[in-house]
């Protein structure tokens, strides 16, 4: 088969490395596989191409079986993926919970392509509906909600319930699915994490800088740093538990019934 060339830019460390081997993408994706638990690493050609171009970042688990497949360090391989993060803007400090509840809907009203929202202790109402406006207004937009734990408070739980009323995680009308709701396990050793992020910016949340109760303080990131948590998130959905049916989600037990939080 022939080799289509998809970037005319210097090749990278990872795609000279294929291309030493003259390997097409799908061979890459064949090694990843003989060496995957149960032989299939859900690793495409398309994901292969983004690592290779700078686009993605790889993930550690990717890293490692690339660094074995090509014996080669991971140093060699993806300091490129790494190298400019240092280099960008500095994040932006928000503090108040004005400024943090509008810095988040911002993210999720500039979101065009992907949007990404980590964690189960949301409780702003009014941010929660900003998310399923945006998904009305733009039926491409693909959403990502990846809960670590059952949702902590019952506005959370009903913003799932009407995500399912807004769309159907099965369809595939659009040619990609747009509605990824997951749930971490306790047990998986992952740790929770919050986020929201676009291809845009992205807000992560802080401990709070004026007391120990309040959910007042978070960064905002540039588009840079908010594409990299964006393919954080999918790895994160890609290791939860799927929650796409209305019994899957009547099964959660709210932490703190009653109480809210964004």
């Amino acid at each position: 088969m022939a080799r289509r060339l998809e970037d005319p830019r210097e090749p990278t460390p990872l795609r000279r490395a294929r291309l030493a081997r003259t390997w097409t993408l799908e061979d890459v994706v064949e090694q990843m596989d003989l060496r995957a638990p149960g032989g299939h690493s859900g690793v495409t050609p398309s994901m292969v191409s983004g690592w290779e171009l700078g686009r993605h970042a790889t993930s550690l688990a990717h890293r490692k079986t690339l660094c074995d497949i090509y014996q080669m360090s991971a140093t060699v391989l993806f300091a490129y993926q790494d190298e400019d993060l240092g280099k960008r803007a500095a994040p932006q400090l928000v503090v108040g919970p004005p400024h943090l509840h509008r810095a988040m809907v911002a993210t999720v009203e500039g979101a065009r392509d992907c949007l990404v929202i980590m964690g189960s202790r949301s409780r702003n109402e009014a941010y929660l509906r900003a998310v399923e406006s945006a998904l009305e207004r733009r039926p491409a937009l693909v959403y990502y909600r990846v809960l670590f734990g059952p949702p902590h408070h019952q506005v959370l739980m009903d913003h799932l319930l009407r995500l399912l009323a807004l769309r159907d995680p099965h369809d595939r009308s659009l040619a990609v699915k747009t509605l990824h709701v997951g749930i971490v396990e306790e047990g998986q050793g992952m740790p929770e994490r919050f986020f929201c992020a676009s291809e845009r910016q992205a807000v992560v949340p802080i401990p709070s800088l004026t007391s120990l109760e309040a959910f007042d303080s978070g960064v905002m990131l540039g588009a840079g740093e908010a594409l990299r948590l964006l393919d954080h998130g999918r790895q994160a959905y890609a290791a939860s538990r799927r929650i796409e049916t209305l019994q899957q989600i009547g099964d959660l037990a709210v932490v703190r019934a009653g109480q809210e939080r964004a």
